[in-house]
């Protein structure tokens, strides 16, 4: 059972609570918040002061769009010995995965409206630190800078490019975006064993007259969706590549984000991906324990 409760708030009029219930008995529940980046979205989750405990099947449901929440990923927020905070993502499939670049800004933003980070940040990922800078343009509008890792080691000829930006991507230059078929062909790629043994993300790329636009495939949420900063940022390093530059604009389907660095040698430095990340609602997801 599934409802929606209305609540005023002195900072916005619209703030909304989801309950989601799972089967007829209830004793656990979590509370979570849900974000996107470009049309990326994500639940996230504040483990701060107290370990949560998720499975990879309770992750799953979460993350489903017909009998969960509905996300592209889930993040859990978790202490740091060293560093502001932790970031710990998982796919839609319950697997904990690689680093997710709008999951890493939204994150940023979360912890931010938590009020456990201020402006500028420092957090740990599974691709190493990132820093971070937050800017709150509205109750539920942010716009977030995240430094990348630096990218020394890629494979490209004229029309590919292979590179880990937190996360692998294969880049493909295209000629026409509107009537591909993104899943299909996409999907291709992502299983070639002779590309990647462990599988990689697809990112398909149209230099339309000087805007950068893509569309993606991801690995782990198996279809396409609307956004991804990883993706973003390799298709921006190929765009450097194959039409030159070192700031560039990069169109999704609903967004524009940027990426900027340092290029020497064809080594990529000092990576910065920029763009929107918005908080959608809070809520409280209840379900009953594994038997």
């Amino acid at each position: 059972m599934l409802f929606l409760q209305h609540q005023n708030s002195c900072q916005n009029k619209n703030v909304f609570k989801l309950n989601i219930f799972m089967n007829n008995t209830i004793n656990q529940s979590i509370k979570f918040s849900k974000f996107h980046g470009a049309g990326n979205d994500f639940i996230m989750i504040n483990a701060i002061e107290k370990e949560i405990l998720l499975s990879e099947e309770l992750i799953y449901k979460m993350c489903d769009r017909r009998i969960g929440i509905g996300a592209d990923g889930l993040i859990v927020l978790s202490p740091s010995d060293n560093y502001d905070f932790k970031m710990r993502y998982y796919n839609c499939d319950g697997k904990e995965s690689t680093f997710c670049g709008n999951g890493g800004r939204c994150i940023a933003a979360f912890a931010y409206q938590q009020g456990i980070i201020k402006e500028n940040a420092t957090y740990e990922a599974v691709d190493g630190i990132h820093n971070v800078s937050v800017l709150q343009k509205s109750f539920n509008e942010f716009h977030v800078e995240l430094s990348m890792c630096d990218i020394l080691s890629y494979k490209y000829d004229e029309n590919t490019l292979l590179i880990n930006t937190g996360s692998p991507h294969y880049v493909k230059k295209i000629n026409n975006l509107s009537d591909l078929d993104v899943n299909a062909e996409g999907a291709k790629i992502r299983y070639d064993k002779e590309i990647s043994e462990d599988g990689v993300n697809v990112d398909f790329l149209l230099n339309d007259n000087g805007k950068i636009r893509i569309r993606t495939y991801e690995r782990g949420v198996e279809n396409e969706t609307l956004a991804c900063g990883t993706g973003v940022t390799a298709s921006a390093i190929a765009a450097s590549l194959w039409f030159g530059g070192n700031d560039i604009d990069v169109y999704t389907q609903i967004a524009r984000l940027n990426v900027k660095f340092d290029r020497e040698n064809d080594h990529f430095t000092n990576v910065i991906l920029s763009g929107p990340a918005t908080f959608v609602f809070d809520g409280i997801f209840i379900f009953a324990p594994q038997k």
